[in-house]
Order: C-alpha cells, then structure tokens, then sequence
C-alpha cells in the first residue's frame, strides 16, 4: 500500500509539473483552489469524528485524502499570473507568496510533515491521538493562511 501511495505521490508530482507548463494561469487557480477546499472538507469530516461518533474508517479515508492532496506537488500551481485574478478564477494570495520562497517552502515542508503524520496517525484508530494530531496539522494550515492567505 505505501509502495502504491508513493507511486501516485510521485506521478502526480510529475503531472502537476508539466501542468504548470500547459496551464493558464486562471486554470492554476482554480485547480489550487479545488485541491484546498477538498482538503478542507476531509478535515471537517475528522473533525466531526472527533465531535461526534468516532469511525475509524472515514478518518483514514479523510485522512488519506489530506496526505495525498498535501504531497500532490500543488506548488506547481503558483505559477506565473497567479498572484492576481485571472479570467474570473479570484486567488486570495497575498504578493507575499511570491516573494518569500524560501518561507513558503518551510511552511509548506511543515504541513507536508504534519498531514503525513496524521495520515500514520490515522491508520492506528487512536481516537485521542487522532485529535492531538489533527491539531497539529490544522496549525500547520493557520500558518500558512496567517501570512500569506487575504481574508
């Protein structure tokens, strides 16, 4: 299973770079856009869990989702064009982005590290380590949001 997870993590890597040589700066967007609210929706579905009526299955589910999403090579979507909107597709990217790499990439280093534990996490049924986690990788998101995402 983690040979395959691999495998798709580095596939789409790839993908993800050559898409950012064929695609318009608003499909970057609006790609990136897509792939962040589909994470956002997995951690509301663990937040629920957690709230509510733990079930293992939909955190690793949830939880897979995040860790293949956050390794997807998404980085590759803020190419050149996307600081501002474009062709209708609105980016709530501060310009700050752009111009701090070496920052964005140790935030984004960080998130990789912390959805990938929750992923391991996940996977032990832990309810209370799920949610200990689940912390972590949702300050991991904050950080980001906090510096470079407008309001």
């Amino acid at each position: 299973m983690k040979k395959i997870f691999i495998a798709i993590a580095l596939s789409s890597l790839a993908s993800a770079v050559c898409a950012q040589q064929t695609l318009k700066p608003e499909e970057m967007i609006k790609f990136r856009k897509a792939g962040y609210s589909f994470m956002a929706w997995n951690m509301g579905k663990i937040k629920a869990n957690l709230e509510g009526t733990y079930n293992k299955e939909q955190v690793i589910a949830a939880a897979n989702v995040i860790a293949a999403t956050a390794n997807s090579g998404m980085g590759a979507l803020y190419g050149a064009g996307t600081d501002k909107d474009a062709a209708g597709q609105k980016t709530r990217v501060k310009a700050a982005f752009f111009k701090e790499p070496d920052k964005v990439k140790e935030l984004a280093v960080a998130f990789n590290k912390e959805a990938n534990e929750l992923q391991k996490v996940a996977a032990t049924g832990d309810a209370a380590a799920v949610k200990t986690q689940f912390g972590k990788t949702g300050e991991s998101c904050k950080a980001c949001h906090e510096k470079y995402r407008e309001d």
